[in-house]
């Protein structure tokens, strides 16, 4: 649900009509205090919040609401008056998530609406690898195997990625250089080999699954 404060009636039902027309629930509010209330009975997705309103104005509602453990989280767009740009700097200041600048084009509106919704849901759950009781969490850049935690330096966690993300493929020894190191690093053959028996041996039991392929490089065996 998007709330629209805005006191100038004929603005408030474009943005209600339009956003509704594109999918996006929409509610208005011609005053501060209306919305205020409001917001104590339920919490909207969105707010996009008129700077001038009558009575309350928009930077004191979004003060309060910035200030408020109850409502900091709500996602903010501050509608602000053309050439004020102490007032977009002000808003931002304040915790506003974006703005417009009157009269802006309707669409932009809903762009920019959809663009914060984006970017404030909540976190996704991590993103894991797992073959058997071995489990790379990506979010977390943490490893553990049987829920031991397993620490690992950078070089090894991104081989162990790569090779989790990639189960039964075979990798050059050039091409772990290139996705690992990087594709201008000029070292010996032997620092590989050093860090998959390091890798091998921090994984104790698991370190197993990484098998050398003769004259090729290596890949990772899945386990059921």
């Amino acid at each position: 649900m998007i709330w629209c404060v805005e006191d100038d009636a004929g603005i408030r039902d474009i943005e209600i009509y339009t956003l509704n027309s594109t999918g996006l629930e929409a509610r208005g509010f011609e005053d501060g205090l209306s919305f205020w209330n409001a917001l104590k009975k339920e919490k909207p997705d969105l707010v996009i919040l008129d700077v001038m309103l009558p009575g309350m104005d928009g930077v004191e509602l979004l003060r309060r609401m910035k200030e408020s453990a109850m409502y900091s989280e709500i996602p903010v767009i501050m509608a602000t008056a053309k050439g004020s740009e102490y007032e977009k700097i002000q808003s931002l200041d304040l915790g506003a998530d974006d703005y417009l600048v009157k009269p802006f084009g309707i669409m932009e509106m809903v762009s920019r609406v959809k663009a914060v919704l984006r970017r404030c849901q909540p976190r996704e759950a991590a993103h894991l690898l797992q073959v058997g009781g071995l489990v790379v969490n990506l979010d977390e850049r943490s490893v553990t195997a049987d829920s031991e935690r397993v620490m690992l330096t950078y070089k090894e966690f991104e081989l162990l990625k790569l090779f989790m993300s990639n189960l039964r493929i075979a990798f050059t020894r050039d091409q772990l250089f290139s996705q690992v190191w990087g594709a201008d690093y000029c070292g010996e053959t032997r620092t590989l080999d050093m860090h998959i028996r390091t890798l091998r041996q921090k994984l104790g039991a698991y370190g197993s699954l990484i098998e050398t392929v003769r004259n090729v490089g290596y890949r990772m065996e899945g386990k059921e």
